[in-house]
């Protein structure tokens, strides 16, 4: 009876969720160690035999929510989007009841500049946690909702937020939900143009990283504050940061490592070394993907920067075009103001001042 109506033994006896995966699919508790050591070959081959062979819809559930982390790694986010839906839709319960698969559903939502579903889940996740007075929890998913926020230019929602995260921490002495806080702060005081208080606080966050062993995170702390020093005009220190950093990537996704190549393309440019720069930001072009978010769209500014230096001015128009098409499709933001500036510089070194004048006031009614 349970095989036909697609549930476990267990939920028709009791009316309870099966037991723990550990207790049911050996193949799925493999399948997340594959997952765990980045293997995401062999951690794919082995959720799709536990999904073929499922006799119940939790452990298909299961089956589809680790095919959706395998495919969130690969750098791909519309499909980690399908098979995580599906997984949430099989298990019967609502986002907040799933918080890893929640993160990485709002995480694949914001890559492909979906801001609203991902603050929608967030938000979902923050207020369960908030009623069940679950401090790091509460933590963990103020700070994302805060990143979210940020990045859709809702800085008033992103400080509330954000300023409930701080109370909630206080006391908690875990090193990761201290540098969380320290990270959200820098990322929406960076964004406000505060760099060098940004800046601060990522270093608060990095020192605190230091003492534990996680060094995905400490990476991309490295890269965040590089990006601070970039805007701060410090590209030296900023390609420093990076170079150290890399090391530590073994386990980012194709996304993770295309931020890393813009910042150090950025870091280049600035020091003079166009070419190599203009390589490793094609290179990143082409680690997005599909993925036509803000990060697309300073890829594509940055290469019409540096076309534009190196004196090919209509590759720099073309780039630069793409770039404010990608960048407007996001809420307003300072990489979309920066490639309206760099666009109509050009195009007034070309004689075109009243297209120049026309892009200019497209960006303030904006």
């Amino acid at each position: 009876m349970g095989q036909r109506l697609g549930v476990s033994e267990d939920y028709l006896a009791t009316g309870a969720r099966a037991p723990l995966l550990s207790d049911r699919n050996p193949v799925l508790v493999d399948a997340e160690v594959a997952l765990r050591l980045d293997d995401h070959e062999l951690a794919g081959t082995m959720y799709e035999q536990a999904l073929e062979s499922a006799r119940d819809n939790f452990t298909r559930a299961d089956a589809l929510e680790g095919l959706g982390h395998v495919a969130y790694r690969r750098g791909e986010p519309k499909e980690a989007i399908r098979l995580l839906e599906r997984s949430l839709e099989l298990s019967r319960v609502g986002p907040a009841e799933r918080p890893g698969t929640t993160e990485i559903l709002a995480r694949s939502h914001a890559a492909l500049g979906n801001a609203d579903a991902a603050i929608d889940l967030l938000r979902q996740c923050l207020e369960r946690y908030r009623t069940e007075n679950d401090p790091v929890n509460q933590v963990r998913f103020a700070v994302l909702l805060g990143y979210a926020l940020t990045d859709a230019g809702r800085f008033d929602e992103a400080e509330d937020v954000l300023a409930e995260g701080l109370a909630a921490g206080r006391g908690i002495r875990d090193p990761i939900t201290r540098a969380r806080l320290f990270w959200s702060q820098a990322r929406l005081r960076g964004e406000q143009g505060e760099t060098e208080l940004a800046a601060q606080y990522a270093r608060s966050a990095l020192e605190v990283l230091r003492t534990t062993e996680h060094s995905h995170f400490i990476a991309l702390t490295h890269e965040m504050l590089a990006i601070l020093y970039n805007d701060l005009g410090r590209s030296e220190e900023a390609l420093e940061l990076l170079r150290e950093a890399s090391p530590m990537l073994a386990t980012a996704t194709p996304v993770q490592v295309a931020h890393f190549r813009i910042e150090e393309a950025r870091a280049l440019s600035a020091l003079g070394d166009k070419e190599q720069a203009a390589a490793m930001a094609m290179e990143a072009v082409g680690s997005l993907g599909d993925t036509q978010s803000q990060d697309a769209g300073r890829a594509y500014s940055l290469l019409g920067e540096i076309f534009a230096d190196l004196s090919d001015t209509d590759r720099a128009n073309e780039l630069l075009e793409h770039a404010i098409v990608v960048l407007e499709a996001q809420p307003a933001n300072r990489y979309l103001i920066a490639a309206y500036k760099r666009k109509a510089a050009l195009l007034r070194e070309d004689g075109k001042v009243d297209e120049a004048i026309a892009l200019l006031e497209r960006g303030l009614g904006r």
